[in-house]
């Protein structure tokens, strides 16, 4: 994966903190333009849906959604979206 501001590659194997900057270039590395998620094409620039909406894109955030762009890693969502439904069906279920 890559610095979106540097171009830089990043070797990052651990959880990116909200003060974790790049190596390179010394910017927020847990800010908009770092997910995963960003997309500028997308409502408030942001493919997760459900994500609160941050204005400053560049700057570091507590975003809950937030996967380092390139990182293999999920955030989870299809396990939360499966657990939604599971409570919805153990709701509406008839006896």
């Amino acid at each position: 994966m890559s610095c979106s501001f540097c171009h830089e590659t990043l070797d990052i194997t651990e959880k990116v903190n909200k003060n974790d900057t790049c190596p390179h270039c010394d910017r927020d590395l847990r800010c908009c333009k770092q997910c995963k998620y960003f997309d500028l094409s997308a409502y408030n620039e942001c493919r997760e849906v459900v994500a609160e909406r941050i204005t400053e894109k560049e700057r570091a955030n507590f975003c809950d959604y937030f996967v380092l762009r390139g990182s293999k890693r999920g955030s989870g969502t299809a396990n939360r979206t499966k657990d939604a439904k599971q409570a919805l069906e153990d709701l509406f279920k008839k006896k």
